[in-house]
């Protein structure tokens, strides 16, 4: 557990300690406690600016589409991979599924690039059929629903891991009895399936929204030059042009720093919200 431990203590908590520049007019060469301290003043260009909110609305409306439409694939995937009954079949569209996940950004969007871009395959055969063609990729009113469906494809398979886990540990002996009472499939999947993985969908959607903020800063920045930042800038991307490329290092922490407070504030409601209902969620 040893270098676990490192890793989280060196570059999580640690690192927390890098936020102070959010209070500062952050000078590289004058260090974070020889830079002047500025107090609220980065927070309130920040909250003054309209590139900011405009981010801040991409970002909210992505993760919401993901919530939506991604995060029930990888559970319903879960359920039908769970009803196969040759193991061997089972195995191969697993490892079938998970494959996307270790593909890189660069190859996923490269790979959307010349299926659904400009002079992609799908142009190409709208074009040999007389059609007009039609460019998704650098439609800015598209890329919402593309980069879903990107995220979709990548890591449905992977997301699956967790469900099957947790679909493993359900009693058959209460499929049986369910069975025998006169319970259909439906009825078995409402009555026994989902009760006893409630806690971890409950568990999966609380970390969920703790990252609402956090759509994805490879996948975004990749694709962002493509329709412009009015469609593809998030907080991430945001805090990365302001802080790296401008050299505005206190204005992008704040930035920073509101995403991750937005961030442990829903995880804490959420978790009341799933106590009230009587599941357990991440703590007690």
């Amino acid at each position: 557990m040893l270098p676990g431990l490192a890793y989280f203590l060196v570059f999580h908590y640690g690192a927390l300690v890098g936020n102070l520049i959010a209070f500062k007019d952050y000078v590289p060469f004058d260090g974070i406690w020889g830079s002047p301290w500025v107090g609220l003043g980065n927070f309130q260009r920040m909250f003054e600016d309209d590139a900011f909110w405009d981010a801040t609305l991409n970002t909210v409306w992505i993760a919401l589409l993901q919530i939506v439409f991604y995060f029930p694939v990888p559970l319903a995937l879960a359920l039908l991979l769970h009803t196969l009954t040759w193991s061997t079949v089972r195995r191969f569209v697993q490892s079938v599924a998970y494959l996307p996940h270790f593909i890189s950004w660069v190859i996923v969007v490269a790979l959307f690039q010349q299926v659904l871009g400009d002079t992609g395959l799908v142009n190409g055969y709208l074009g040999d059929a007389g059609l007009s063609t039609v460019d998704i990729i650098g439609n800015p009113d598209a890329f919402q629903p593309l980069v879903v469906a990107q995220v979709i494809w990548k890591d449905a398979g992977w997301g699956t891991i967790i469900f099957l886990a947790a679909l493993s540990q359900v009693d058959e002996q209460q499929y049986e009895a369910a069975a025998i009472d006169g319970a259909g499939p439906w009825r078995r999947f409402w009555h026994v399936t989902l009760p006893a993985i409630r806690p971890v969908i409950v568990l999966l959607l609380i970390m969920r929204l703790g990252d609402i903020l956090s759509v994805g800063f490879e996948q975004m920045l990749l694709q962002r030059d493509a329709v412009g930042p009015e469609a593809a800038e998030i907080i991430d991307t945001f805090v990365y042009y302001q802080g790296i490329v401008g050299g505005d290092y206190g204005f992008a922490a704040a930035a920073g720093l509101f995403k991750g407070v937005v961030g442990a504030l829903l995880v804490y409601a959420a978790n009341k919200v799933a106590h009230r209902l009587g599941e357990q969620g991440v703590y007690k």
